[in-house]
């Protein structure tokens, strides 16, 4: 039987929404507002969900004192307070919420302490979320 463990974070991080590649007009028009030279910010909520089998020895799937250290060592030490266009993992790529999710899952994917990690889901505003998953299994 499967069983999932979710766990929400809260983090705040700035960014400019900017392509080298494209014109000045081009970004304006792809990114509006969101391409202000100064940047922008946001609260985002972070959520993890992980899968796995209830361990016998605990009744948990994962270890939530186990996962908040994994989150806090890999993601918000790295990304809270941060402008996200510093960070080497955007570098080259525009650092989209649908980016962030992405890196977030990749730090993620090989780290929490049991089970297997499912999703990231980040909501950047009340109308705005992203969601990476594992690939479904054959």
């Amino acid at each position: 039987m499967r069983a999932y463990f979710g766990r929400r974070y809260m983090l705040s991080a700035s960014h400019r929404l900017h392509s080298d590649v494209l014109s000045p007009e081009e970004n304006r028009r792809a990114y509006g507002k969101c391409n202000n030279p100064f940047g922008h910010g946001h609260n985002y909520l972070l959520e993890v969900l992980v899968r796995g089998e209830v361990l016998p020895e605990t009744g948990m799937v994962v270890d939530m004192v186990s996962l908040d250290k994994v989150i806090r060592s890999l993601v918000l030490n790295r990304f809270d307070h941060a402008n996200l266009n510093t960070d080497a993992l955007f570098v080259n790529q525009v650092p989209t919420t649908e980016n962030l999710c992405r890196a977030v899952f990749n730090l993620l994917v090989n780290a929490v302490p049991s089970g297997r990690l499912e999703t990231v889901r980040i909501e950047e505003t009340e109308n705005n979320f992203f969601e990476c998953a594992n690939p479904t299994e054959a």
